[in-house]
């Protein structure tokens, strides 16, 4: 998997964008919603293509992390996730797809 070099997020979320991370993922506690598609991906119909975290510099709390998302399904995203949020909101298949390290 190649990772690129980001300062902020939204540097990253453009150019995901621009390489076809077109949709936006929410996380419910089974699965990936996309809401625009009326999709919803379980974490086998998914992959994490790339992983960038991103720390507040003033406040700790402002963790975040954006995932590269893509499907067999022909569909690529991003979710937006502050750190640890999914730990205890979603099943644990969900939970370990989205804790591996990458």
């Amino acid at each position: 998997m190649k990772q690129y070099k980001y300062d902020t997020m939204v540097e990253t979320l453009n150019n995901l964008r621009e390489r076809g991370y077109a949709v936006d993922f929410n996380l419910q506690p089974t699965c990936l919603e996309c809401p625009q598609l009326h999709l919803e991906l379980k974490p086998e119909e998914f992959e994490i293509d790339e992983v960038y975290r991103f720390e507040g510099a003033s406040n700790p709390d402002d963790n975040s992390v954006v995932y590269a998302v893509s499907s067999d399904k022909g569909v690529k995203g991003v979710l937006v996730d502050a750190y640890g949020v999914y730990a205890d909101a979603v099943t644990p298949d969900l939970a370990r797809k989205l804790r591996r390290e990458y």
